[in-house]
């Protein structure tokens, strides 16, 4: 069973990422592997974070990893809040500071289009991959569910009737952001 490191503490991506790599790769998170510092992030875009991420990791622990960053990038905004989505009401701001911040800046507005993004940076045997998840959506004047993290609650996906927060885990692991992008990663890592 090949091992590769997750480069996150965060336990809901484990739970997402686990349910959508195969079986044949055992997942270990930083905490697994003696980690407990703050990775850095401080690139200015999306695949710059997780590149940096990934290859802090490689860097100082010599295993194979990979690490993802994700955006939230509203089209009336100029893609903001983007690379600063988990921090776009200061640093040390919770989800519910961030998600009010944007629903206030999108008070009164029509277009609520938007995208969530994910980059997952690979480094497997010292070579850098790079895979990309989108999916479009629309900004809810409100918050629906109770389930996700971060902005689920106010991102409606096209297609669907409901936000990432209400649809539940299976639903969201088969068509986000994160999943596309995982897959990609898992597909790349089946074909080996």
């Amino acid at each position: 069973m090949h091992k590769i490191v997750f480069a996150t503490n965060n336990v809901h991506k484990m739970a997402e990422v686990s349910d959508i790599l195969c079986s044949e790769i055992k997942l270990l998170s930083l905490k697994d592997i003696g980690c407990f510092e703050e990775l850095p992030e401080t690139q200015n875009t999306i695949e710059a974070n997780a590149l940096q991420k990934a290859r802090y990791v490689y860097e100082k622990f010599g295993l194979d990893c990979f690490a993802d960053d994700t955006g939230l990038e509203v089209e009336i905004l100029n893609g903001a809040p983007g690379v600063y989505s988990a921090r776009y009401a200061g640093e040390d701001c919770i989800s519910e500071n961030n998600i009010q911040k944007l629903l206030l800046e999108l008070d009164g507005e029509t277009n609520r289009n938007a995208c969530f993004k994910t980059v997952a940076a690979l480094i497997l045997d010292g070579n850098e991959y790079l895979f990309n998840g989108r999916i479009n959506g629309k900004i809810l004047a409100e918050k629906h569910g109770s389930d996700g993290f971060g902005y689920d609650s106010i991102f409606l996906p096209d297609g669907y009737d409901q936000s990432f927060a209400q649809m539940g885990m299976d639903l969201k692991n088969k068509i986000s952001h994160r999943a596309l992008a995982m897959k990609s990663l898992s597909n790349y890592l089946n074909q080996r």
